[in-house]
């Protein structure tokens, strides 16, 4: 009797350790099974920032150098200073250029006198040519004198010219609007026009130039997605800055030209855009991270958990008929770490695995 008893005690015991490891296989299936599906559609906008390495340029950067040696006799400026077109930035000893002009202007005058000389022996001379008291010889010797004094009179006037403009040489003027550089050279410095290192340079910063490259790859999207390139210099969105200090600046900028040859050792594409520089913020040899929104409009848009890569193609698992069935897609070059804006491979209605596309084999029963 008591075997009896222990035998149907077994059994039941027995019985449900097989339904408890059932429920628990059932509840793991569930589990399993549980795939995050979405429908596609294609009304969304998104737009996608990317960052490019930039450097910061003034828009004219004029090493300042003398055009005539002496000492600086003046230092009008000092660095960082504003400056207009035409100001005084530095003075060289003039006294030496003011005797040559006075010496140039002396000579002009001798000339002139010669050539008053000249031109009345000439006169004289041909008088007495048609009366035939003096040979043809004599005729033609006055004639070339005349003519040499009028020769001389005419480089004594360039030679006066150019004593004038070495005397306002020695008047270093700004040759535009901009901000004064570093001045390495002080009153009493003997300098020259062949001397190794400019006196200043005054940089236009009204605007900034900045400088960065795209890649190919880059360059080609930007292409396609407005037509031409001269359409995207016309379309593209402003563009922001963000500078070293990791802040973004006030103003927006644009993208002026872009180079339409790709370089063949880095196979990048020169880009420069313009910046206004009204609070004088930027400066010339800083260095930033150009912001550029990429805007797509009525596309398709999935998480990039949604996809698997292979190699340098991308798929995803479209939802037919309840299985998995995988479809290769292509994406914008762009994105933002968490979405994939599809381009091809995808359309509105289509169903797919939205989560855990790497944990799904072909053909998997998914609902």
């Amino acid at each position: 009797m008591k075997t009896i008893r222990l035998k149907v005690w077994l059994m039941i015991l027995a019985g449900c350790t097989i339904g408890v490891i059932s429920c628990k296989t059932e509840k793991k299936d569930n589990e399993i099974k549980g795939y995050s599906l979405a429908t596609i559609t294609a009304d969304t906008d998104k737009e996608i920032t990317t960052s490019y390495s930039a450097s910061i340029e003034g828009k004219q950067d004029i090493d300042i150098y003398p055009q005539v040696s002496g000492y600086i006799e003046k230092l009008n400026v000092s660095e960082g200073d504003i400056v207009r077109k035409g100001e005084i930035l530095f003075v060289i000893d003039q006294v030496p250029y003011k005797a040559a002009l006075e010496t140039a202007i002396a000579n002009v005058e001798s000339a002139k006198a010669n050539l008053a000389t000249a031109e009345l022996t000439y006169k004289s001379t041909q008088a007495l040519f048609v009366k035939k008291v003096v040979s043809d010889f004599n005729l033609q010797t006055t004639k070339n004198a005349y003519l040499t004094a009028k020769a001389q009179l005419a480089q004594a006037k360039a030679q006066e010219v150019n004593a004038r403009n070495n005397l306002s040489y020695t008047e270093v003027k700004s040759p535009s609007n901009g901000v004064v550089g570093m001045l390495p050279y002080r009153v009493g410095t003997l300098v020259s026009p062949s001397m190794p290192q400019p006196l200043t340079t005054v940089s236009d910063n009204s605007n900034m130039y900045v400088y960065f490259s795209m890649t190919e790859n880059q360059f080609l999207s930007l292409a396609r997605q407005y037509g031409t390139i001269e359409k995207a210099l016309q379309n593209m969105p402003a563009i922001q800055l963000q500078l070293n200090d990791g802040s973004t600046y006030e103003e927006k900028g644009k993208i002026e030209s872009i180079s339409g040859v790709i370089d063949k050792e880095t196979g990048t594409v020169g880009v420069r855009a313009v910046f206004p520089n009204s609070l004088r913020l930027l400066h010339s040899g800083a260095s930033g991270n150009v912001l550029i929104p990429s805007i797509y409009k009525q596309c398709i848009v999935i998480p990039q958990g949604a996809t698997i890569q292979l190699q340098d193609k991308l798929l995803v698992y479209k939802v037919i008929d309840g299985k998995a069935v995988s479809t290769l897609i292509k994406v914008a070059p762009v994105n933002d770490g968490k979405e994939y804006i599809v381009l091809e491979g995808l359309k509105s209605g289509d169903e797919i695995i939205s989560d855990g596309a790497g944990m799904v084999r072909e053909g998997t029963q998914v609902k």
